[in-house]
């Protein structure tokens, strides 16, 4: 019989934090609407997992009324931001505001909200999720995709960055 892992962790909170937030990523808002009503939040924890059928992975905040509404409606999308745009990075980071207030907002063909002028957005049906520890891992189904001319806003230690193409193509092997 293999034995299980431990639930007490060595590691504390805030050490995997900063550890992990040596991890570049970039920075969206997953956004979804309920009952008539928008609800979104930032996120970075967001990457590809299958381009047959096309699927992401998105990490929510577990009892967040945005994780909620995603559940229950099953449709959501993803706004990746652009480096002008840090402004709703924080914006959509407080928990319990109002993060649409005086904000135009497009609709999809999918009817989920969409940040205008988002370096790119993804609308997604909830293909499957899980909790994972405080969180909840949803794995999307992509049904529209649009992207634009800009550049990404990024996230690393903790910080705002900026992701700069360095002008050559990875190795064919990479990809």
């Amino acid at each position: 019989m293999t034995p299980r892992p431990s639930t007490v962790s060595a590691v504390e909170p805030m050490t995997m934090r900063r550890t992990m937030g040596r991890f570049a990523t970039g920075v969206a808002v997953v956004t979804t609407s309920s009952g008539g009503v928008p609800h979104g939040m930032t996120v970075n924890s967001l990457t590809s997992v299958s381009l047959t059928p096309p699927l992401l992975l998105v990490c929510l905040t577990l009892g967040a009324r945005t994780t909620d509404a995603v559940t229950a409606t099953g449709r959501f999308a993803i706004n990746i931001l652009s480096a002008r745009q840090e402004h709703l990075a924080l914006r959509f980071a407080k928990p319990g505001a109002d993060h649409f207030a005086g904000l135009d907002i497009i609709h999809g063909r999918h009817q989920v909200p969409i940040i205008p002028d988002a370096f790119a957005h993804l609308e997604c049906t909830v293909e499957r999720h899980f909790v994972a520890g405080d969180h909840l891992v949803v794995i999307g189904e992509v049904l529209e995709a649009c992207e634009r001319d800009g550049e990404p806003l990024g996230f690393l230690g903790g910080r705002f960055s900026t992701v700069t193409d360095r002008g050559h193509e990875p190795a064919q092997w990479f990809f």
